[in-house]
């Protein structure tokens, strides 16, 4: 049965946080919010995990999973870019969108594209989030909390609860989550790809 934590969206409790990372650092899997809908995630390298987020979502292979990170600073040790990304990428952040982008030796295989060896990577502008990830320590593996068969995501933290109690460890829940998912940008490439409109504005990446 998952664990319920709700949290002041302002002012998240750091107790009920360590509480999270405590779950996430023993190979949990937990529900959080984000600001573009409710995301699953577990922690770098935890293969099981990744697994589980596979088998709830009915996901192959190919499946970009995201690492979620809350600085710009720390995207370096996990996705090349050069200039050009990097300035890009840079003003964007932190912000609503999940950017694919060659990964690093840094990055877990099992997270990569297993063709283009590329990964998500994404800074989100949500207290709650940045505030686990600070609990934490270290980037989320993450991924869209959407389900086979449903078009919209997630959001309400009790009813997440009720749908996966069984399948997830717990879930993190302050109020204030997005409703739209992330813009995907594929940046691995020569030209900007926008693989997916969402809630961030794809314009400045549009040829």
């Amino acid at each position: 049965m998952a664990q319920y934590f709700d949290v002041h969206p302002e002012n998240p409790q750091p107790r009920a946080l360590a509480q999270v990372a405590r779950i996430l650092e023993q190979g949990g899997l937990v529900a959080y919010p984000t600001d573009s809908c409710f995301a699953l995630g577990c922690a770098l390298g935890n293969a099981a995990g990744i697994e589980r987020i596979r088998r709830i979502r009915q996901l192959d292979d190919k499946h970009h999973f995201t690492l979620v990170v809350d600085s710009f600073a720390k995207l370096g040790a996990y996705v090349e870019m050069d200039n050009r990304i990097f300035r890009a990428v840079k003003a964007a952040t932190p912000g609503p969108y999940t950017f694919i982008l060659k990964a690093s030796r840094e990055v877990p295989k099992m997270m990569q594209h297993p063709k283009k060896r590329t990964v998500g990577v994404r800074i989100p502008n949500h207290r709650t989030t940045l505030a686990l990830l600070d609990a934490v320590g270290a980037p989320l593996v993450s991924s869209t909390l959407l389900m086979p068969g449903h078009e919209e995501s997630l959001t309400d933290g009790w009813a997440i609860k009720e749908f996966l109690d069984h399948q997830i460890d717990a879930v993190l829940d302050s109020g204030d989550c997005g409703v739209e998912p992330t813009t995907v940008v594929d940046l691995s490439g020569d030209e900007p790809v926008i693989a997916r409109v969402g809630a961030g504005d794809p314009s400045p990446f549009e040829a």
